[in-house]
């Protein structure tokens, strides 16, 4: 059974910030007595369950929720493509949402399999051999890629400004964009989170059937091992981080064929991986 035709989007890229992403709100500066307006990004809970069975609870940006849900269940690898995933229905508004999802049987089968194997979380994190095995999972190394023109990086902190009409009004969101495999940005998507973020694009891009070869994922935030994971899930050779990788991100993007970037304010891009062998380094 494919899925349904509704969700498919329309692939290009924000320039508007979306609806209901924002409110406006009063404020008064300290030490004045007038009280003036700014726009605050907004944030909602969205529940999220998978044939019935709740899987998650999120605090996200309250737009582009459909391609969060996709990109949330491929990211996370709960299905394999878009093909798994039947229906998705949204419910609610304002600060409390739900996401009903249908999803293959073979996919809910192992999704139920994962939360069997899962013994609980407590407040610093998932615990227990199974729960580590979740956070550190087995994944197919990716074909090696050829690193992208150095040209395409260059002022890539200037042009994607345009992708982040959130950020520019508001502040307080996290993008994750998308450039193809002609050093083009396609799309970008904002959020509170920066998992939700790359989980928007991710699913944006699945909707739209953008191919992920020879492209590249650019995300704003800390670059840690999870948003590693989710664009090697993806099929994108590339990662683009505009904030320092953690150590074990590196290590793993060189482990498993990530082409893996850090682009600082005002030194030229490092790369991490490939790491260089001994003899380059010298």
């Amino acid at each position: 059974m494919n899925a349904p035709s509704r969700l498919t989007a329309a692939f290009a890229g924000a320039v508007q910030s979306p609806a209901g992403a924002s409110q406006r709100y009063c404020y008064q500066p300290i030490d004045e007595s007038e009280q003036r307006s700014v726009d605050l990004a907004e944030e909602c809970a969205l529940a999220v369950a998978y044939n019935g069975l709740s899987q998650a609870v999120m605090m996200i940006s309250p737009a582009d929720l459909e391609d969060f849900v996709v990109g949330f269940s491929l990211a996370n690898g709960f299905v394999d493509s878009l093909d798994d995933i039947y229906d998705i229905r949204l419910h609610g508004c304002g600060n409390a949402r739900r996401a009903e999802v249908d999803i293959a049987s073979r996919a809910f089968w192992r999704l139920k399999q994962q939360r069997r194997q899962l013994p609980g979380n407590s407040s610093c994190g998932l615990c227990g051999v199974e729960a580590l095995e979740q956070a550190l999972p087995r994944l197919p190394a990716l074909a090696p890629s050829a690193l992208p023109p150095s040209h395409w990086l260059q002022d890539l902190r200037q042009r994607i400004g345009e992708f982040q009409p959130l950020g520019r009004d508001c502040g307080a969101v996290h993008a994750a964009l998308f450039m193809d495999a002609n050093g083009e940005i396609r799309l970008g998507r904002e959020d509170i989170g920066r998992h939700n973020a790359l989980d928007k694009l991710i699913g944006a891009m699945a909707r739209g059937h953008q191919a992920a070869a020879g492209g590249l994922a650019i995300v704003t935030s800390r670059c840690s091992l999870e948003l590693v994971h989710k664009v090697q899930r993806a099929g994108i050779p590339t990662l683009v981080s505009l904030s320092s990788p953690t150590g074990l991100a590196a290590q793993w993007a060189q482990r498993h064929n990530l082409n893996l970037i850090h682009l600082p304010h005002h030194s030229p891009p490092r790369i991490y991986s490939p790491a260089l062998s001994t003899a380059e380094a010298r």
